[in-house]
């Protein structure tokens, strides 16, 4: 199947009427392009990995739909281009324009996966659920990993930094609190490598689905790891739930401006002792986060590792 994709060309101040419009009109689809910038609360709300770095806002915007190429007699998009002259008449579109061409049918939602391979980190290995265990596998650890729209096949380095300071700092029988959990990637990883009990948290539900869904291809029970849906940071609810000076290892692969408000917090659920992993810290932050640690006197730093333009900062909880 062929689409015709339309893209009208416009400003960031006027996606939402637009959008709007659009919907009323019949178009049940849309994509936004735009490079506005997060704002600081919409980064600390976020537990994931990394954030794309997007070249300086210059408030033109891309807004575009499809139509079926069997199905485009062209009275979709003459409403479309009566409504763009209409909304002219009042408030400012940009340009206004569209641009037509034509894309083949794909499966969005499982295109991906072409790009995602089995791999190794140390003796671990990740490997896509839909791949067969191959004869390098056999006997090591092996975790089966379908993130679907959760972030965290291993593939990154974020998560292969915390996977390397998890098979150096856990032992067997830990208690393990995963912040931002994603794909459940690292809690799976943990107790696979012996932990007695994770927990996992994380802002998006499609997150907590995912985890649940890696977990039990890995043979791994609800007993053995607890998922909640919510912010450990602010949410005393979700803080009194997860417990308190409970934790040995902490992992935590989540942005820089989300791991500061993090770092005030959560030694209160660890153990002393116990070890806080980061990363999601892209290099230009590593100031701040190191800062952020030795300016804590619950903590000490123990190591600062490097990979690619990434970073893991790990600390232990002295006090």
């Amino acid at each position: 199947m062929k689409w015709n994709k339309y893209t009208i060309n416009t400003i960031t101040s006027a996606i939402d009427m637009i959008s709007y419009t659009l919907n009323e009109i019949g178009v049940e689809g849309i994509e936004i392009d735009d490079n506005v910038q997060l704002t600081d609360e919409d980064k600390q709300s976020m537990f994931i990995d990394f954030l794309p770095e997007l070249p300086e806002d210059d408030g033109k915007a891309n807004v575009s739909f499809y139509i079926d190429s069997d199905e485009d007699d062209g009275e979709l998009l003459s409403r479309v281009r009566e409504e763009l002259e209409d909304m002219r008449s009042y408030m400012d579109i940009g340009e206004g324009t569209i641009t037509e061409s034509e894309t083949e049918d794909k499966d969005w939602m499982n295109n991906w996966k072409q790009y995602f391979k089995s791999f190794s980190i140390g003796d671990i290995f990740i490997k896509p659920t839909w791949e067969e265990e191959s004869d390098e596998m056999q006997g090591k650890t092996v975790v089966h990993i379908d993130p679907g729209a959760a972030f965290g096949t291993g593939a990154h380095e974020t998560t292969q930094l915390v996977i390397k300071q998890l098979t150096k700092y856990l032992k067997k029988g830990d208690e393990v609190l995963d912040v931002g959990c994603g794909s459940g990637i690292l809690s799976i990883v943990s107790l696979l490598l012996g932990a007695g009990h994770a927990l996992g948290t994380d802002l998006d539900p499609v997150a907590i689905v995912a985890s649940r869904e890696n977990a039990e291809v890995n043979g791994i029970s609800e007993e053995a790891f607890t998922l909640m849906e919510g912010n450990i940071i602010d949410n005393r609810e979700i803080k009194d739930a997860v417990g308190y000076n409970k934790y040995d290892i902490v992992a935590a692969n989540i942005l820089a401006e989300v791991l500061v408000p993090l770092s005030g917090i959560i030694a209160e659920h660890m153990k002393t002792g116990a070890y806080l992993i980061t990363s999601g810290i892209i290099d230009d932050k590593e100031e701040l986060v190191v800062k952020t640690f030795n300016e804590n006197p619950d903590f000490e730093i123990v190591e600062v590792n490097h990979q690619g333009e990434w970073v893991n900062v790990t600390v232990k909880k002295i006090s």
